[in-house]
């Protein structure tokens, strides 16, 4: 039992004592506060008291300032979407804003999904989830939703090469440019990339490992969805002589490619397929796949245990960032594949290299956050791209959500 224990049996009735009437704010801070296993809580009212709950595990130390009562409301009748966005309305803050997402991670697992069934919040949410389905003009709109802010926001954080997925691992003294180099050597190797092979790259992103494997010989292929990354990677590969006619972009959906490859690579697409087009996504690789031939996917993943609650509710990244996605688990990766014919070979998991990564972008985009209003981003979104990064690396830290390469044979 927590020694402060008796110090909560007394918060209802103090905070029902200066603000009368919040009774649902108080019995959200009840819950959080009573179920703290892992970790240590501190949380810092309106009324500048502060109130501190250890578990019996070690885990993240963690401060929630509360600047208004009305986000525990928030909390209560909205969940976690809720809660963002009174993150980004400015009625509470952190100095460590993925340590809060870490520790609700491990001990909340399941608030937000009940506290979201209190109220309409939840068929909302869902709702307009469903409507973000990612058929062929839905894919289009949630693509650029996010992908198509402008080459000039992602140029301010993302390091030179314009990688928007995570490096393996960032080593002491490693510079992200490096730790992303490391990476995309790390793909072409497991692709068993050889001069003159045909490689098809399904969301080739801004073109960095297009580059890469034709650096080694190939013929890449790569398609998009997003306008901005489409021209960002023709104008960048036309200027390096050494990619001279072995890259070749297109704006097209996966679903409308023909042709066979010797190899295909897809970083971080399956998680913007949509659960629904899982298995017409492997088909499609199988499709294009020569016999013989190597697929390598690069996949964020949720945990086995928590993707049923996951799946019944729309969460923060679906709602605000990423329209249309849906994270899978290792077992439908494997399972997908087998049933389209894929034979997995090799994985690698690396989620602290997630974590790591995105403290540095966040770093760089806090750094860049007066570069990013001349370009038409004002303090909400700002706010909300930072919870949106915060969120990411709490996550990947309490190992809620992974991430690996898998490698499969045709």
């Amino acid at each position: 039992m927590r020694d402060d224990a008796d110090r909560f049996s007394e918060l209802p009735r103090a905070m029902s004592a200066r603000a009368p009437g919040l009774w649902l704010a108080e019995a959200a801070l009840r819950r959080l506060l009573d179920q703290i296993a892992v970790g240590h809580l501190t949380i810092v009212t309106p009324d500048g008291r502060r109130l501190s709950s250890r578990g019996g595990r070690p885990g993240p130390e963690a401060t929630l300032v509360l600047h208004r009562w009305r986000a525990l409301r928030r909390l209560a009748t909205g969940g976690d979407v809720a809660f963002s966005e009174a993150y980004v309305d400015g009625d509470w803050s952190s100095p460590n804003l993925p340590a809060v997402i870490e520790l609700a991670a491990h001990n909340l697992p399941d608030i937000s999904a009940r506290a979201a069934a209190w109220g309409p919040a939840r068929l909302v949410n869902r709702v307009r989830h469903l409507l973000r389905r990612n058929s062929k003009a839905g894919s289009r709109r949630n693509i650029s939703f996010h992908y198509d802010l402008g080459n000039a926001f992602y140029r301010l954080w993302l390091d030179d090469g314009m990688n928007y997925s995570s490096a393996i691992e960032i080593a002491p003294g490693q510079s992200l440019e490096e730790a992303q180099a490391a990476r995309l050597d790390r793909i072409a190797e497991m692709l068993e990339i050889l001069p003159g092979h045909k490689v098809l790259e399904i969301g080739c992103g801004w073109g960095a490992l297009a580059a890469t494997m034709a650096r080694r010989g190939a013929n890449v292929t790569g398609i998009t969805l997003s306008r901005e990354q489409l021209a960002y990677a023709r104008e960048s590969h036309a200027a390096d002589p050494a990619l001279a006619g072995r890259t070749d972009f297109h704006l097209v959906d996966y679903r409308d490619v023909g042709g066979r490859y010797d190899r295909i690579v897809s970083i971080e697409m399956m998680e913007a397929v949509g659960e629904a087009y899982w298995p017409v996504y492997f088909a499609k690789l199988r499709e294009c796949l020569a016999p013989g031939g190597t697929a390598v996917l690069q996949v964020i993943t949720i945990a086995e245990d928590r993707f049923e609650t996951y799946r019944r509710n729309t969460d923060f990244i679906q709602r605000h960032i990423f329209p249309g996605g849906m994270l899978p688990t290792k077992t439908h990766i494997a399972g997908h594949a087998r049933a389209a014919g894929l034979e997995p070979v090799e994985s690698l998991c690396f989620g602290n290299g997630y974590a790591q990564t995105l403290a540095e972008w966040r770093s760089r985009y806090m750094a860049a956050r007066s570069r990013t209003e001349p370009l038409g981003f004002g303090p909400a979104f700002h706010r909300l791209w930072e919870y949106y990064l915060g969120y990411c690396e709490g996550g990947f830290r309490a190992g809620a959500i992974d991430v690996g390469l898998y490698k499969f044979r045709g």
